[in-house]
């Protein structure tokens, strides 16, 4: 398994990581995404550390905490094998203070997380979304303070715009606090928009990529086509799930599935490897988070890597899977002499 430095940071992570949205199917939004119980996610964590796949992403909003627990518990005895990575920052309780990213809704978070998974530390701590109404320097010092109590050893964000990273690495850079070293972010072939904005930024400022549904919100599994329904087992089906996700139009889709399926054939590998090893190979991706319903879609994942693809099959799928680009960037985009693309 290829490793890769996380950003600016001394810390190697694997180009793949297993997310655990499917761990625990408690909720309706969640049940789209799988329902493995306790025996299923240990299987996958054992098959990914086989693998070398030593990062596993969560949250605490993943089923209500469910996906934590099912995770820390799938760890259970080897926690030093693994790298921790979850996120906070949605509401997480009915209570007015419950959501967000204050010092007291944090401190909550933090600790709330180390009991669920069952360790006393965390690799990596995201802020899940961007607080506006919280001052950024009230954020940070707060997280700062669990990167030297030992709590947290790197810190990120997601789903952050570009003002909002930008702003949070000037403030702690000026305070001299612990600055963001990832950024997981939605980016697949059916989801560039990352590009225009957040990947410079990422490769300027030393924040690595951690790619969050780079097959589309379960889009590019292979199985959805032109003309064809969907297939029965499918977050898509699940309408809670469908509409909380990124909304692609279907010429975009098919067109990008079109490409998708000529590479696959070139190269002897499957849509979704195809997929995964195209995000994989953009420029500041430090890992790309992989889910899985079950141990075979697991085992299919795991085979995106270790090949590559050629400059003909890059430039086949950016061809297909390009879109118009808004203000400014369409603009910037004309001034490639001065404003190039970031390379590999």
């Amino acid at each position: 398994m290829e490793n890769r430095l996380l950003g600016g940071s001394g810390l190697k992570v694997p180009v793949l990581s297993l997310g655990t949205g499917t761990f625990g199917g408690s909720n309706e939004f969640f049940k789209g995404f799988g329902q493995a119980d306790l025996a299923q996610a240990t299987r996958m964590v054992d098959l990914c550390l086989d693998a070398g796949v030593t990062m596993f992403d969560s949250a605490d909003v993943y089923s209500g905490g469910v996906a934590e627990e099912l995770l820390g518990k799938a760890l259970a005895g080897r926690r030093n094998r693994a790298l921790i990575s979850t996120k906070a920052t949605f509401r997480f309780g009915k209570g007015p203070n419950d959501t967000g990213s204050s010092r007291h809704h944090l401190i909550d978070a933090v600790h709330g997380a180390l009991r669920r998974l069952g360790t006393d530390y965390i690799d990596l701590f995201q802020l899940h979304g961007f607080d506006a109404l919280t001052p950024v320097e009230e954020v940070l010092s707060t997280l700062d303070g669990f990167v030297r109590e030992g709590k947290v050893r790197y810190l990120g964000c997601s789903n952050f715009s570009g003002w909002h990273l930008m702003k949070s690495l000037a403030v702690a850079d000026a305070r001299n606090l612990t600055r963001y070293v990832a950024h997981q972010a939605y980016y697949s072939l059916v989801g560039r928009e990352f590009e225009w904005e957040l990947m410079p930024l990422g490769l300027d400022q030393r924040v690595g990529t951690v790619a969050w549904s780079p097959l589309g919100w379960g889009r590019l599994t292979g199985k959805i086509r032109r003309g064809l329904p969907l297939p029965e087992v499918s977050r898509l089906q699940n309408k809670a799930t469908a509409d909380g996700g990124p909304q692609v139009p279907d010429e975009l889709l098919f067109r990008v599935v079109d490409a998708l399926d000529e590479v696959a054939k070139e190269t002897g590998k499957t849509v979704p490897q195809v997929a995964l090893n195209w995000v994989a190979s953009r420029p500041g991706v430090s890992t790309v988070i992989m889910g899985a319903r079950d141990e075979k879609q697991l085992a299919q994942n795991l085979e995106s890597i270790g090949w590559s693809l050629t400059e003909a099959q890059r430039a086949k799928l950016d061809a297909a899977s390009k879109v118009p680009m808004t203000y400014p960037y369409w603009h910037q985009a004309q001034f490639v002499e001065r404003n190039p693309f970031p390379v590999r």
